[in-house]
């Protein structure tokens, strides 16, 4: 059985035992308070756990390799300058779309005001101390600014300070590009292993995700019933609903305004791509069928989709971002966790940021938003809710992804005089 249906076997299963008794014997009933307190927290918090272990060391490796990866930045020149500001501003659009799309539908209006005092009641303990601790990000001034240098980058590690440690990566990414390649290279190898190893982690912890949300959903479920599942249901679809937005209106404007392509001869011509991402959930798996479609489909040059292609299933990440910053507003909203018109601005900013050192394999981009999770005030817990749910989720996104690296390639290849309409193989 493949691992994602085991994950939603386990939301399921946690799902419906915990509804169950929660309209029969009731949360206060001695053997449910037995089963949360000895087995279903437990077991729950030792996978989140894993997940937490983890966000510091990709966040620093993903960033890190990221920008040593585009080699001297004073001769990256002038296609690898389009390419990074290409990803940036389709990313950024993203962002602002699905935070747009959340703020419109409000799928934690579906909770009950008596659910969420519950919940945070429950969560108290763990809330408090989170919330004070990001209550520093609704305050703009000079001081905003400064504090995103660290003073000690192990110390913004050991306090979960993403933003810290997102620019102690940009630095040493930058400082790596620019002394000798011999010197560099070594760190450079230890740099890809810690990115390696860190996967394998996620890859274990994966393992024990599907007993691990099952455990954390039955421990919600039992509690509140059926409440919090439908803000869930109402959750995937906002996420869906912002995914198909972007490839129908912003991607497709893009496509016909900039590219000067139709989208319906686009999407056509892509098709092939757009499934291998839908069922790979991985930017990276796709990559072959990218790079072909590119080149005999789309009539871009292979040194052109050579270049843009595996820097995109790295750093452009569009539908990530568009799930990151939902998925923030929805938990925050969930948990009381109220944000300011600059707080969301800031999660924005996170989430294109994290979507970029998001790892191109199916969940890589759970621990990054468990991380953006901590840094705005809401408990750990609360991944589980979407957890179970995210797999349909990771494939649309992947999609969208992908799909956006293309446009990309032809962008690229247009302004340099390389492409035009003309340019498309006959089909």
């Amino acid at each position: 059985m493949k691992l994602h249906t085991k994950i939603l076997l386990g939301l399921l299963a946690g799902a419906v035992v915990g509804v169950a008794t929660n309209l029969t014997v009731g949360v206060d009933h001695p053997a449910v308070e037995f089963i949360n307190t000895y087995l279903a927290v437990p077991v729950g918090q030792v996978f989140l756990r894993m997940l937490f272990m983890v966000v510091m060391p990709l966040v620093f490796a993903s960033i890190t390799l990221g920008v040593a990866g585009l080699g001297d930045i004073r001769k990256v020149g002038r296609i690898g300058g389009k390419t990074l500001g290409y990803f940036f501003v389709t990313t950024a659009l993203a962002a602002t779309l699905g935070l747009t799309v959340v703020n419109v539908v409000k799928p934690w209006e579906r909770v009950s005001p008596e659910t969420r005092t519950q919940l945070m009641e429950q969560f108290s303990t763990d809330a408090e101390g989170r919330v004070q601790a990001a209550a520093t990000t609704a305050r703009f001034g000079p001081d905003t600014f400064v504090n995103i240098v660290p003073r000690n980058p192990v110390d913004a590690a050991a306090r979960t300070d993403m933003l810290g440690i997102i620019f102690f990566g940009l630095m040493f990414g930058a400082a790596l590009t620019l002394i000798p390649a011999a010197r560099a290279k070594p760190m450079i190898d230890v740099l890809e292993a810690l990115s390696d190893v860190v996967i394998q982690i996620i890859n274990f912890a994966m393992r024990l995700a599907p007993y691990g949300v099952a455990c954390l959903i039955f421990t919600v479920s039992s509690r509140f019933g059926f409440d919090l599942l439908y803000a869930v249901a109402a959750f995937v679809l906002t996420v869906l609903a912002a995914l198909v937005l972007h490839l129908t209106i912003t991607i497709s404007a893009i496509v016909r305004f900039v590219l000067g392509l139709s989208p319906v001869v686009f999407f056509s011509r892509v098709k092939a791509v757009m499934i291998t991402a839908f069922s790979t959930s991985s930017s990276n798996a796709t990559l072959p069928t990218s790079l072909n479609a590119a080149e005999t489909q789309l009539g871009v040059s292979r040194h052109i989709a050579g270049f843009v292609l595996p820097l995109g299933a790295t750093m452009c990440m569009n539908g990530t971002s568009i799930f990151e910053g939902i998925t923030v507003i929805f938990l925050a909203q969930i948990f009381g966790v109220d944000l300011s018109i600059f707080q969301m601005g800031i999660v924005m900013v996170m989430a294109v940021v994290t979507a970029i050192g998001a790892a191109g394999v199916p969940g890589g981009s759970i621990p990054l938003l468990v991380g953006i999770l901590v840094m705005f005030g809401v408990p750990g817990e609360a991944i589980a809710i979407v957890l179970g749910v995210d797999r349909i989720l990771d494939m649309s996104r992947t999609t969208v992804n992908v799909t956006t690296d293309l446009t990309a390639t032809i962008w690229i290849a247009k302004t340099e005089g390389h492409w035009t309409p003309r340019s498309l193989p006959q089909a």
